[in-house]
């Protein structure tokens, strides 16, 4: 056999003095941890010693695996407001919402902070026209002459819009109510964009649920995107009948082109003067039309 190990050396020296010598007391704890250490049992396992009471008792109140999970801690409410809607969107959605007449939305509108756009024009631009008619137009957004007023369509443009609604029998005097998609004037009179279009959203939508019109008139391509949802152009849906749902029903929604694009391209006028006829027959059928022939 070869050579032992030193460990080995020491576990047969080991019994060979514990069979040379009496058995020890059981109850002898020293002589018992001499005992060990002649053995070779000369390393603890663990680092430090354990307290065998210690583990009962933490392993007694370790939770069982059936059990229902610890409820977790409760705050006490603090009863703190609402945070305020930064999203000018947002607002106007909540603003329109709280209007139950034309009055309100009018008021509601005045006192809407819509940013930029609002700080940049003189007024607002709500509505002109009989509050009670059945008939109603929806334009792009002011212009000069409309900010200064506070009306829509008052300038060159609006003009041209009485004399075409005049040859159908319709007159804002008496059976038509106006009002645009943006109620303050884009600076230099451009597009409005789509961020102040969404603002504007909200309240037209409302202001239109409020009119319950029987017929609606798109003026413009801004009138039939936004209100729409269209994204075809103008030129290729002008004169067809769309539906709008407001107060409970389908409304007609016819869309023609804008009075300002007429002034700068009078040969379109022919294309309009059908839109007008097609206008003229649904006022008739739908028993619209203005006793005094809108004069």
């Amino acid at each position: 056999m070869g050579r032992l190990g030193d460990r080995g050396q020491r576990w047969r020296n080991a019994l060979a003095h514990d069979y040379a010598r009496p058995m020890v007391d059981d109850h002898d704890a020293l002589s018992q941890l001499a005992w060990l250490v002649a053995a070779g049992a000369d390393e603890a396992v663990l680092e430090a010693p354990v307290n065998r009471l210690t583990a009962q008792a933490a392993k007694a109140a370790r939770p069982s695996p059936m059990a229902p999970p610890p409820a977790p801690p409760t705050t006490p409410s603090l009863n703190l407001p609402a945070p305020a809607i930064s999203d000018p969107i947002s607002r106007a959605h909540a603003a329109a919402a709280g209007c139950s007449d034309l009055e309100a939305l009018e008021a509601a509108l005045e006192s809407f902070d819509a940013g930029a756009l609002r700080q940049a024009a003189k007024s607002t631009v709500f509505a002109d026209g009989i509050k009670g008619a059945k008939i109603l137009c929806i334009g792009e957004a002011p212009g000069a002459e409309e900010d200064k007023v506070g009306k829509p369509f008052v300038g060159r443009a609006g003009q041209l819009l009485d004399r075409m609604l005049a040859t159908i029998g319709l007159s804002r005097r008496h059976n038509v109510y106006i009002t645009n998609v943006v109620n303050w004037r884009p600076p230099a009179n451009r597009v409005p964009t789509p961020e102040e279009a969404a603002i504007c959203l909200p309240f037209l939508r409302r202001h239109i649920e409020l009119v319950a019109p029987e017929l609606i008139i798109l003026l413009g391509g801004t009138a039939l995107q936004y209100v729409s949802g269209r994204t075809e152009g103008i030129l290729r849906l002008r004169g067809n009948w769309l539906e709008y749902f407001a107060a409970g029903k389908m409304v007609p929604m016819m869309p023609t082109l804008h009075p300002a694009y007429l002034l700068r391209q009078p040969v379109q006028k022919r294309l309009v003067w059908r839109d007008l006829q097609e206008i003229r027959d649904r006022v008739r059928a739908l028993g619209l039309e203005d006793p005094s022939g809108g004069h």
